[in-house]
Formats: structure tokens, sequence, C-alpha cells
């Protein structure tokens, strides 16, 4: 008899992993919300912001690799939202919260466009073509003066609010913004849905025979990815007050997937692990101008040979080995 998708291995809800998850989660956001308090610095302030807005790109990004798609377009979908964003306010005058979720809507809206056509391809052939849509999106942002100031891109953005110009209240909306995203991403997972997300990615065939249909819930976790892009997109674009579009390029999308590989492409924590890791690392090598990015390229293959899980595969290592211990 074959298994129901939704008790494969790695897919049937685990109640207490989720309690865990949770107890740590409240402890880690109670830790980075003390942390500006004690550490009042304005340079480690900035850097705290520009990690928060990088989990949301990655966590986001991590939604759509649980389907089992790589997409080398999601730092596009982050300039469509905020180029939306920031043309809303403007041309438009809106006030920035509402050109926020224009960006956002912006983004998904591209995704419910281009998701049906692209997600029925698998493997290599979903990543050359979300690579090619990268390009077109970076393209269109540098050739479309008019609207979007080609490679100048679009100065004087208003912050997101007057009175949250300062490292530290940058740094509390980050943390917010990027606490609601992990939040709604990881009860999402942990619901029947993430289950069959799950059990899309490991027995497609199988999970279409229970009567749960692969295609729409792909193109649904797809176009919510790229609207939580599109929110990033968005902070970005009002921490910043500026924008272009090399901002949006295939360097950042590279960062985002290499965000999930090291710290972990099938676990939650992963990808918020791995944006700490690629985005604080080279702040800690800033002393070293010259060498800076060939230690950077090492410690990263480092870290990729020695967890190939990636850094929250070290949860699992030692806990094996601990069973290991108990049972010798």
């Amino acid at each position: 008899m074959m298994p129901h998708p939704l008790s494969l291995p790695g897919v049937a809800a685990r109640p207490r992993r989720a309690s865990l998850a949770l107890s740590a989660g409240s402890a880690a956001l109670a830790i980075l919300g003390l942390a500006p308090l004690v550490l009042d610095n304005p340079f480690l302030l900035a850097t705290g912001a520009l990690i928060l807005l990088n989990v949301i790109g990655a966590v986001s990004l991590h939604l759509i690799i649980r389907t089992g798609h790589i997409s080398l377009a999601h730092a596009g979908f982050m300039g469509v939202g905020a180029y939306a964003c920031a043309l809303s306010v403007l041309r438009f005058d809106l006030p920035p919260a509402i050109g926020l979720g224009i960006g956002a809507a912006a983004a998904g809206a591209l995704a419910l466009l281009v998701g049906p056509v692209l997600l029925r391809l698998t493997g290599k052939y979903f990543v050359l073509v979300t690579f090619l849509l990268g390009e077109i999106i970076r393209l269109v942002l540098v050739e479309w003066q008019s609207v979007t100031g080609g490679a100048s891109g679009l100065s004087n953005l208003p912050p997101l609010n007057a009175a949250w110009t300062s490292p530290l209240a940058q740094y509390y909306v980050a943390l917010a913004a990027a606490a609601l995203t992990v939040l709604l991403c990881v009860r999402l997972l942990l619901s029947e849905t993430g289950r069959a997300i799950d059990a899309v990615r490991e027995a497609p065939q199988l999970t279409e025979c229970t009567g749960v249909r692969g295609l729409p819930l792909k193109v649904g976790v797809f176009v919510l990815g790229c609207a939580l892009a599109g929110v990033q997109g968005g902070l970005l674009a009002f921490f910043m007050r500026y924008i272009d579009p090399s901002t949006f390029g295939m360097a950042e999308s590279l960062n985002l997937v290499v965000m999930n590989v090291v710290g972990g492409m099938y676990n939650v924590v992963g990808p918020i692990l791995g944006a700490v890791f690629l985005v604080a690392l080279p702040e800690l090598l800033r002393g070293y101008v010259e060498i800076q990015r060939i230690l950077f390229g090492v410690a990263l293959i480092v870290v990729m040979a020695a967890f190939p899980a990636g850094i929250a595969g070290l949860a699992g290592w030692f806990g094996g080995r601990r069973a290991q211990g108990k049972t010798a």
C-alpha cells in the first residue's frame, strides 16, 4: 500500500518541533528587541536593519524553494516592488504606507501573471527562465528612463514616516517587518497547506492522486513569496531614500539563494541564519579591504563544505551525536 504523501518523511506534522520553534523564536525576538538598548551604535543598527531586510527576502524565497523551485528572479520582483512603491509616492503623492502596499501588490501581480507559465517548468529549465526574467526586469528598469529614471534611478524619496528616520527607528521597523514575515511563513509551513507544499516537492505525482492540485498551490506560494520580496524592496527604498536598477540585479538574487543554501534549504531557520552570515561577514571583514572578497569567499567555501545541510543542520548533527553518546 502506497503511503499518503502528507505522511512522507519530513512532511508529517511535528507539534513538539513547532513548540520548540515558537519558544526559540520568542526568545530570539526578545533578544533582538532589547539589543539596541545595549548596543546603541548607529553602524551596528544600520547593519542590523540591513540583515533584517535580507531576512525578509531570504525567507520569502525559502517559500518558493520549498515547492521545489529555485528562482533567480527574486531580486527582480524586489525591484518591481521598490519602484512601484517609490513611483506611487513621488508621482501620485500617496502616503508611504499605502505605497508599500502597492509595491507588494505590484510584485505579487507580476508573479501571478508569469507564475502559471514558469511553474510548469522544473529543474534547470526553471532556473534559466527565471534568470532571463530577472534580467528582463532589470533592463526594463534601466531603459524606461521616463518612468524609472534609467540607470540614475530615483532619488529624494521620503521616509516611511517622518518620525522614523533614525537608525534605531529603522532597525525596529525592519525587525517588525521581518518578524511578521517569518511568523507568516512559519504558520503557513506548519499548517496543512505547508505539509501539502512539502508533499508536492517530495512526491508531486502521488500528491496529485490525493486531490492536491500542485500547480495552483505552487502559483499561490510563488505570488506570496514575490509579494513579500516587494515589501523588502519598498522598505529598502524608504530606508535608503534612493534606488537604482543595480540594486536589484542578478548578484542580489544569487545572494538570496546562497543565504538559503548556507543556512539550510529545507528549514525555515536556514535563510535567517544565512542572511545573518552573508550580510554580517563582509562588514566584519571591512578592515581587510584588499583581501576582503578573498576572505569572504574562503569562509563561504569552508562553511558550505563543513555543513552540507546548512548551518541549521548543526542542530540535527548535535542531536545525532548526543543520541549516539547515550546509546554507546
